[in-house]
This record gives structure tokens, C-alpha cells and sequence, in this order.
């Protein structure tokens, strides 16, 4: 049994009684929406034309918020239908970043995440879907995709139909029969203001206004875009400043005892008091500072212990905070190993203090993979550009410690060297990122929003300049200088992350 939908655009008047019927049938609030109806226009007068499009979860076979979740709060059920458990949501909105559809929000009553779930309740008593039983038109029609005898089988088997973003590999449950292309497909819609039947959110129209700059600098298609005239509002991004300064924290954290690990292993300065107790300190106040930024940002914080005893092992979410305990548990080893000056046992944890540093850098490259709805982050130089970072992070971090702690100067110039020369690793990896050949027009667009768009003065003045070449020069000067370059650099780094998390959040999935 495999539950679906077909929407017949050809008989939809856009009246919006499935939405009505949505959100009467299940209790959604004003603001947030199910399902809904959105209108776009093409040509030019007099001859132009409206078309409808109805949008909602696709109860994807292959759904990605299903496998990012961290607590199994969405799980696909037998019948097909993907459905949610409202008591395991902890709010953390990866769900939203995964679909490439746009379908879930966070329900203001209770901060937990919600979507179709395809009238569960209703299907288990024998009863269709509201918004299929309101339909004047019969517009939506319900069914067993798996028998051949259902009218929604015969129709996919026998009409030409199409699904939205089938490049996505989701698989998805949601066939629209006589649908405008442009109405389903964001890339062929003009960004606007305004819509002619609504008003547009405040927070909505600035990032409207900076996609329709990168847009016009990057036209795609033959220059004929549908211009929407109705749209519900959507969260512009979802994830904020906390996931950003998340990525930067765990940085310095891996990257101070990754230096130390690497330093131990080939005998270099074990017996500095930096290398034995200002690295793990670094690491483990960093590692607290990055808990804190994750258990903050969710709309649900009083529900973070689910991640441990309700987990997801699927979900990078739940693989990353078992790596981060693990590498808080190696660095407290350290802390004590360096203490006790007992050499020996930071050499012994050399190996594991690098491979848990390395873990903890770079989770989050498997993490930001599985937001499958957000193109730019699927980037395979994530993983080294996060690798990289740490090491400079770190040891800007362990420099800056050095600096004040008045530490041995060929020390101290041997971790700012490390520093200067994976700085320039890292902006190669940057330019690589960004102007490399990209997957498709919203990964280029994206890119384009942060080296040409609004962000290019931030991205070229506060990144490249300050962050990556002052701080390479300042190193060859003195030890004050090097200081000063590790502040820079930390900046800089801090920059890039906010940079890289908006951008990618910025380019629309409806």
C-alpha cells in the first residue's frame, strides 16, 4: 500500500477550500499553512494567464526530513504516508532544511515542527482526506498508487503527469496533472514584493529584493519568468546567527586540540604548558560554548536529552553529538594528562585526540549533506573547507592564548607559521567553493549572492582581505603582529560561516 495524491490543475479554481478544510480538519494556526494554493501569471496584456498550483508535502519514498530527524519525531509510515510525532520534536528545524519543498514550520502554538500528514487520522477510519472531500472541482484525488484498480493508480499509469523537483531523488507521492511548469518550478518565477491578493511579511521582501538582483545578474530560461500574484508566507531561514557561531566555536574547539594531537605526536612541545593545558581548556570551553548555540536554537531546548535517549541513528544530527561527547571525554584526558605533566599519556592520546577532532570538525559536512533542500550546502569541498577552517581557528586560538601567556617565541612562531599557511589553504578552498563549476542555477546563484551579490564588500573586504591576506602578512612581523592576525583570522572565519549559512538558505524552495 502506497498512499498519494494527484492534483488536477486543470480542473482547480484556486478557491482555497483545501486549505480551508486543512487547517478547520487539523487545528492549523493563522500564519501557518499545510496546505496552499499559489497563483503566478505569465504573459503580457491582454493576453495573459492565471494559473493555480497546490502545494504541500509530497510523502516522499525517499524523504530526506524523515533521515535528518534527529528524535524520529517524522517517520514514514507502511501505507506510505510520512507522518510526525509532535511529543518527540524537539524543534530543531532540520526537517525544514531537508525539504526541498518547503511543506513543514514550526507550529507557534507548541514550537514543534508540523506538515500534511495526509489526514492520518482520518484514512485509519476509512474516510479520504479533508481537503479531497471539500474539493468543488474533485481537483484532488486520493489513493492506493500500489493498486492498479484505484482511480489515482490509473491516472498516473495512463495521463502524462509530473512531480516537483523529481531531480532530487525523493521519490515523491504528489502528481500534478496539467500543471504550468512555471507555477511548480521557483527558478521560472520572478521574485516580487507584492502579491496582488496579499501582503508580503516584512522579513520576507529584503530577501526578496537580494534574490531578484542575483536573478536578474544570472537570468535563467528564456528571460520569460511567471510572476507570482499569491504565495503564504514561508520562514525566510530558519536556521539564524546561533548555527553559524555553532560552526565557529566547534572550530577553535577541534582545531586547538587537533594542533596539540599533531604537535605530540612528532614530539613537538608536549612539555609546554599550551600544549598540555591551554589546548584542551580552549577545546573544552569552545565545545561548552558550542552546546550551549545548539541547545539554544532549538524551539524546544527543554527536550534536547532526546537526541540520546530517542535517536535517530540515521541522522547526522544524533552522530554529531555522540562525536562531540566523545571528543569532550578526549580533551578532558588531555587536560589531565597535561596537568599531571605526564608526557607519556598525551603522546597515548594523540591518535584518538586527532581522530575525534577531526570528527568533530567535520560531522557537520555529512550534517548540512543531509539538508537536501538547501543545493549550496551540498558542496564535496564542504567537508575539507570545514577541516581546514579548525586548523586555523585552532591555531589562531592557540596564538593568541601563547601571545598573552608569554609562551617560548620558536613555539609561538612555529603555531602562527601552521596558521598563515593554512589561512592561504583555506581561501583556496573558498575560491574553490564559490567559483567552481556548481550543480545548477540555484547553487550559482547562491555563490553569486556572496562574491558579486549584497554580501560581495563582506565577503571580499571583511573575508579575503582582512581574514585571509592581512592576517598571512601580519604573521611575518612580530609576535604582536601574529597576534593581531590570529584576531583578524578568527573574524574573518566567523564572517565566511554567516555568510555561507545565509546564502545557502537564501534562494527559494516554493
Amino acid at each position: 500500500m502506497k498512499y498519494g495524491f494527484v492534483i488536477d490543475q486543470r480542473k482547480c479554481i484556486g478557491c482555497h477550500a483545501c486549505t480551508v478544510a486543512c487547517k478547520e480538519e487539523n487545528g492549523v494556526p493563522l500564519g501557518a499553512f499545510r496546505t496552499w494554493v499559489k497563483y503566478v501569471e505569465k504573459g503580457t496584456f491582454p493576453a495573459t494567464r492565471r494559473y493555480f498550483s497546490v502545494l504541500r508535502c509530497n510523502h516522499c519514498d525517499n524523504a530526506p526530513c524523515v533521515t535528518i530527524c534527529p528524535t524520529v519525531a517524522l517517520y514514514r509510515r507502511p501505507d506510505g504516508i510520512v507522518d510526525f510525532d509532535g511529543d518527540r520534536c524537539i524543534g530543531c528545524k532540520s526537517c525544514m532544511q531537508a525539504c526541498p519543498y518547503d511543506a513543514l514550520y514550526i507550529d507557534p502554538a507548541t514550537n514543534t515542527a508540523a506538515k500534511c500528514h495526509y489526514c492520518a487520522h482520518r484514512v485509519e477510519l476509512g474516510l479520504e482526506p479533508a481537503c479531497v472531500i471539500v474539493c468543488p472541482e474533485q481537483a484532488i484525488i486520493s489513493g492506493d498508487l500500489d493498486d492498479p484498480r484505484s482511480t489515482i493508480a490509473r491516472l498516473v499509469a495512463t495521463e502524462q503527469v509530473q512531480v516537483r523537483k523529481a531531480e532530487q531523488g525523493t521519490r515523491p507521492k504528489v502528481f500534478y496533472l496539467g500543471a504550468e511548469t512555471a507555477a511548480l518550478t521557483p527558478q521560472l518565477q520572478q521574485p516580487v514584493r507584492e502579491y496582488m491578493w496579499a501582503d508580503r511579511p516584512q522579513a520576507e521582501i529584503a530577501l526578496v529584493d537580494m534574490v531578484a538582483r542575483a536573478q536578474q545578474a544570472q537570468p535563467f530560461g528564456d528571460g520569460t519568468l511567471a510572476r507570482p500574484t499569491y504565495d503564504v508566507p514561508h520562514m525566510p531561514r530558519p536556521w539564524g546567527w546561533k548555527v553559524a557561531a555553532y560552526l565557529w566555536t566547534k572550530s577553535i574547539s577541534a582545531g586547538a586540540l587537533l594542533v596539540a594531537a599533531v604537535a605530540a605526536a612528532l614530539g613537538v612541545g608536549p612539555e609546554s604548558r599550551l600544549m598540555a593545558v591551554g589546548a584542551p581548556v580552549i577545546a573544552l570551553l569552545f565545545l561548552a560554548l558550542t552546546a550551549a548555540l545548539l541547545v539554544f536554537d532549538l524551539k524546544r531546548p527543554d527536550r534536547f536529552h532526546y537526541i540520546l535517549l530517542k535517536p535517530n541513528r540515521r541522522s547526522w544530527l544524533v552522530w554529531g553529538a555522540w562525536i562531540l561527547m566523545a571528543f569532550g571525554a578526549v580533551a578532558v584526558a588531555w587536560f589531565v594528562a597535561g596537568w599531571r605533566d605526564s608526557y607519556t599519556a598525551m603522546r597515548m592520546l594523540a591518535i584518538p585526540a586527532f581522530v575525534t577532532a577531526i570528527g568533530a570538525a567535520g560531522y557537520s559536512a555529512y550534517l548540512f549533506r543531509q539538508a537536501e533542500g538547501r543545493d549550496f550546502w551540498q558542496s564535496p569541498l564542504l567537508l575539507p573547507h570545514l577541516i581546514v577552517a579548525s586548523v586555523v581557528a585552532g591555531a589562531a586560538a592557540l596564538v593568541l592564548v601563547g601571545f598573552f601567556g608569554r609562551v617560548d617565541l620558536d613555539l609561538l612562531w612555529g603555531i602562527a607559521m601552521l596558521m598563515s599557511w593554512t589561512l592561504v589553504l583555506h581561501g583556496l578552498v573558498l575560491l574553490a567553493e564559490l567559483f567552481g563549476a556548481h550543480a545548477n542555477v540555484d547553487t550559482a546563484r547562491a555563490a553569486h549572492l556572496i562574491t558579486q551579490g549584497d554580501w560581495r564588500w563582506r565577503f571580499w573586504g571583511g573575508v579575503t582581505v582582512l581574514g585571509i591576506l592581512v592576517p598571512v602578512v601580519l604573521v611575518w612581523t612580530a609576535p604582536w603582529g601574529a597576534a593581531a592576525g590570529a584576531i583578524l583570522a578568527l573574524g574573518g572565519l566567523w564572517l565566511y560561516e554567516d555568510l555561507w549559512v545565509k546564502a545557502g538558505q537564501s534562494i527559494p524552495l516554493s
